[in-house]
This record gives C-alpha cells, sequence and structure tokens, in this order.
C-alpha cells in the first residue's frame, strides 16, 4: 500500500470519526445537512486528525495542501508598554514565582486598592432564583448538567 492510499483511507477514517463526534453533541443538535456541511468544511480546511497517535490535523501534517489559517492580530509595542506601567503601577506583578503572590497582594499598602465590583442584592438575587424555578432554568441531573426545561421540555414554555 503507498503513501497516498494510506493518507486517503487515513483521511476517510479520520473524517467518519470527526463526523460521529460532530453529531454526537447532545448539547446543540443539529440537522444531518448541518453535520454535513461542517464535515465538508473541516475536510476543505484540513481540520480533521489524521494521525491518532500524535493527534495531528491534516492541515499540521501537510501545511501546503489547504489554506493558510487566519493569523491573530498581536498588540502593538506601545500597547504592550502601557499595560506593563500600569501593572507596575497597580502592583499587579508576579512577585515571588513559588507562591504566586503578587506585589500588591504582599504589600497592600503600597498600592492603590481595587474598586470593589457592587454585588446584587438578596431580594435580587431571590427574584433571577424564582424566574429560573418558573421557566426550568436550574440543574435538574447534577451528573450530566442538564436543566429542567431541557428535561422536560413540554412542561415549561421557552416563549414566555
Amino acid at each position: 500500500m503507498n503513501r497516498s492510499t494510506f493518507s486517503v483511507i487515513a483521511l476517510a477514517v479520520a473524517a467518519l470519526a470527526a463526523s460521529n463526534a460532530i453529531a454526537a453533541d447532545a448539547s446543540a443538535p443539529k440537522t444531518r445537512e448541518q453535520v454535513k456541511a461542517e464535515l465538508a468544511q473541516a475536510v476543505r480546511t484540513g481540520d480533521i486528525m489524521v494521525n491518532g497517535e500524535t493527534g495531528q490535523k491534516a492541515n499540521e501534517m501537510f501545511p501546503g495542501l489547504y489554506p493558510a489559517k487566519p493569523t491573530f492580530q498581536g498588540k502593538t509595542r506601545e500597547q504592550v508598554q502601557a499595560e506593563l506601567a500600569e501593572a507596575v503601577r497597580t502592583g499587579d506583578i508576579v512577585a515571588d514565582g513559588e507562591s504566586g503572590l503578587k506585589l500588591n497582594q504582599i504589600n497592600p499598602g503600597r498600592y492603590p486598592a481595587k474598586a470593589a465590583v457592587q454585588g446584587k442584592t438578596r431580594e435580587q438575587v431571590k427574584a433571577e432564583l424564582a424566574e429560573a424555578i418558573r421557566t426550568g432554568d436550574v440543574v435538574a441531573d447534577g451528573e450530566t448538567g442538564l436543566k429542567l426545561n431541557q428535561l422536560f421540555p413540554q412542561r415549561y414554555n421557552r416563549n414566555i
């Protein structure tokens, strides 16, 4: 069996595995057409695993065969220097590598205090809980993490 035949077989197996993984996503049910479109996109861009031992994708093993991924636009030198100056001013720099404590945690009196975020009132929390119970937006099963309105959609009308 030559290398190109092996690659084609590996791609087919990976595509099948990817389609099963995509189709098995219970949190977001998709139509057959959506799954087929996602698989076609993954095959086109090489975003499917072809080497099970290393976990490499086709576009990593054969980058010349696939379109280049868009590059991430990083920060400018001035932005990084401004962030560093702000971190030095507020003491938000790691002081001790072993403990991971920052300068403003070791010497809080030398740096300005961080503004406290205003929390919710007891009444707001109670109102949110009552609304979640009414709509079934509370976790019903700790093992799966499913909510009541997911387990019993007929009991909860989401259009209210």
